[in-house]
């Protein structure tokens, strides 16, 4: 009986590699447009890609970060300067991407930029700080997709949205959280919306990875700064111990973090070039064998594992 069990158990995961290894042909042919190219994660995937023989479309946030790109690719990766948060900015890059694809359609679109300032106890922040982190992470995953859906929907294509652990669980004060649970909730109704016209959407789901956002030097600063602008009664009621706490809560995240981005990076281009390309993938050891469990259990257990 056991013997039974264990042979169809590895006739199940031996059929699920071998349907999850098939890759589409003719990629060359595909247009893909990448959020947040200047650095981390996605300078990696346009880099990635662009081996592979991809028609890459990169956004980058600055000039010197579109031109060190270029530096760094063959000719068929094309740089434009985005900021998410504009939506003039982003109506202007999906034209300028509608002028090249044009009756091809858009591949992929990969949602990847993002901000993490401010990270800080709720209590301590302002309505506008909330809503800067979420005009750029979620606010402008949102609109970057909604302006690119025509092309996408032409193509019969992918969307691949990053979230993040703290998307499904809060692990931290601030707008961060927040916008990668709306992240999360757009991607799932917009995958089901979509379904009907042959467009998949997979959410990417990192845990700690040294990109620029995840800087403990700015991070703390950023606390200390917002520290010092707290009103007097909520200074004396947290106490100076509590600033200095948290300070070491962002050393410890931060400490995690791995410098492998292809850990991420492989799953967006799997997303991108599979035949059956997952819903949700957990990117990190963290993110699989402990955050994401932990998001199953009863919300007693993830508040007392969290908080100690």
């Amino acid at each position: 009986m056991w013997l039974l069990l264990l042979v169809l158990l590895g006739l199940i995961l031996l059929y699920r590699y071998y349907r999850q290894s098939q890759i589409l042909g003719n990629l060359s042919d595909k247009y893909v447009f990448i959020t947040g190219c200047d650095t981390g994660f996605g300078r990696q995937l346009a880099k990635q890609l662009d081996r592979r023989g991809m028609k890459v479309l990169a956004a980058c946030f600055t000039e010197p970060g579109a031109e060190e790109l270029k530096k760094e690719t063959s000719s068929r990766l094309q740089t434009v300067i985005l900021d998410v948060a504009d939506s003039q900015s982003v109506t202007a890059a999906a034209k300028w991407v509608a002028s090249i694809v044009t009756d091809k359609g858009l591949w992929g679109l990969v949602n990847n930029a993002g901000i993490l300032i401010p990270l800080c106890p709720n209590e301590w922040l302002k309505k506008d700080e909330f809503r800067k982190i979420l005009d750029v992470n979620l606010l402008g995953t949102v609109d970057i997709t909604i302006n690119l859906l025509p092309l996408i929907r032409k193509s019969k294509g992918r969307i691949v949205n990053v979230s993040s652990i703290a998307g499904r669980l809060a692990i931290c004060g601030g707008g961060y959280c927040m916008s990668k649970f709306g992240v999360e909730a757009f991607s799932d109704s917009i995958r089901r919306e979509l379904r009907r016209f042959g467009v998949k959407v997979s959410i990417i789901a990192p845990d700690f990875f040294k990109t620029a956002i995840l800087n403990s030097t700015q991070l703390k600063e950023n606390v200390t700064n917002t520290w010092k602008k707290v009103p007097q009664n909520i200074k004396n009621d947290y106490g100076e111990h509590y600033c200095q706490n948290y300070c070491k809560f962002i050393d410890a995240m931060c400490s995690r973090g791995s410098t492998k981005f292809t850990i991420v990076t492989d799953c967006m281009e799997h997303a991108l070039t599979a035949v059956y390309p997952w819903t949700r993938y957990s990117a990190g050891l963290h993110a699989k064998f402990f955050y994401m469990p932990l998001s199953y259990l009863p919300t007693c257990v993830a508040d007392y594992i969290l908080g100690s």
